[in-house]
């Protein structure tokens, strides 16, 4: 990964222009998340304006959103929704696998083995139909950072339901600011599903942790550029700023490339490292870890995605409030969509067969307690990438 093409979104966009580009469909959309409590447990103080997804996984009849617990009040951190619904539409998640699994946000804190979940940004989905879930262990880490439990992955088939497997990482790759994040499977090297390797953003301790699954161990590979750069720890999104400086968090993955593409929320830079360094085993005293600068942004971004057939990159620039592709082999770039009211804070995307789906957050306005009922605040938006409009936007596009 030689490349070190410097790409750049154009964002002097006309002042008047709500939207431009490939049509955005939005899929559902909320203005707050509601929960029914379960039976007992209706006076417990679920605080909406707290509740905030990070995560998506999409299935054939299902959505997987993960709502980490960021603040006090968010009653299930890991959730389902039909996939197949009125475009739009509002409803209301489910606890995933059920109430049991979510103690915590029913402040059920001192009672509850850290068999359940505390707080899941992300999960996966592997090639045999599992869902890997990655609990972070920490509850409210926005206020005060409490570390209730150590960090594990849980699997489920999700035929069942039932949880198949149980990971528990060992203390030596744990820091006390450890915040796993983030997650890829990669089937691609030593086989798949019970054998990947998995590598995992630890956010705020920042570093890759690679999982040998076949062989179940475990280790962390670090790099300057995994943490976050001060001066772009300010976001600006719609007039709007708050601060957070967050290390490596957006992962995509190229098996044709054997490349992983990272990018820590306080940057304006995404990374690239081979993968082959990655899964060779802890790195020796020293040793000098092999990361490359695949390119520089207009902003800031969290979400990244990758179309395996191509290998096209896509991103979201967040102050320009568009989505945005760039081609890692070609240097092909694209600005995709821009809409201020529709792309706010894409804390996920992911690359399906339809189309790139993405999480839509005004997380600025729940980060600084702005949030309001009143309004939209949380969609899941899909782009379908196999229209006419996408093969013809290559005409429209200035650099």
């Amino acid at each position: 990964m030689r490349n070190k093409s410097t790409f750049f979104i154009f964002f002097l966009l006309c002042a008047s222009m709500s939207g431009y580009g490939l049509n955005l469909e939005v899929i559902n959309q909320w203005s707050l998340l509601q929960f029914d409590p379960p039976y007992g447990f209706e006076s417990v103080d679920f605080r909406p304006e707290n509740t905030v997804f990070t995560g998506l996984e999409i299935t054939d009849d299902r959505i997987f959103l993960a709502m980490p617990r960021l603040r006090a009040g968010v009653p299930a951190t890991l959730a389902t929704i039909p996939r197949h619904t009125q475009p739009g539409s509002s409803p209301k998640p489910q606890p995933y696998p059920d109430w049991s699994f979510h103690g915590a946000g029913l402040g059920l804190d001192n009672v509850t083995s850290c068999d359940g979940f505390m707080s899941v940004y992300r999960m996966r989905l592997d090639s045999c139909g599992r869902l890997w879930v990655l609990d972070a262990g920490v509850m409210t880490s926005i206020d005060d950072f409490q570390r209730l439990c150590n960090p594990k992955l849980v699997v489920f088939d999700l035929k069942t339901d039932q949880v198949v497997r149980r990971v528990e990482f060992p203390k030596e790759v744990l820091r006390p600011a450890t915040l796993l994040a983030n997650l890829i499977i990669d089937e691609s090297i030593q086989g798949t599903c019970d054998s990947a390797f998995l590598y995992l953003a630890d956010t705020a301790a920042p570093a890759i942790v690679v999982y040998d699954a076949l062989r179940d161990r475990t280790w962390r590979v670090t790099h300057p550029s995994m943490f976050p750069d001060p001066n772009f720890a300010t976001y600006t999104i719609t007039d709007e700023s708050f601060t957070l400086p967050d290390g490596v968090v957006g992962l995509a993955h190229s098996p044709k490339l054997a490349t992983l593409f990272f990018q820590p929320l306080a940057t304006d830079r995404i990374f690239s490292i081979p993968t082959a360094a990655l899964t060779k085993g802890p790195p020796a005293e020293f040793e000098e870890v092999p990361v490359s600068l695949a390119g520089r942004k207009s902003s800031q971004g969290l979400g990244l995605a990758l179309n395996p057939n191509d290998d096209t990159l896509y991103f979201s620039p967040l102050t320009e409030t568009s989505l945005a592709s760039w081609n890692p082999l070609t240097n092909q770039q694209q600005l995709l969509a821009y809409d201020p009211k529709l792309i706010q804070f894409a804390s996920e995307l992911r690359w399906k067969a339809d189309g790139i789906w993405f999480l839509s957050t005004r997380f600025q306005k729940f980060f600084k307690r702005t949030v309001t009922p009143n309004e939209i605040n949380l969609r899941i938006i899909r782009v379908p990438l196999n229209s006419p409009s996408y093969n013809n936007l290559n005409n429209n596009l200035y650099y």
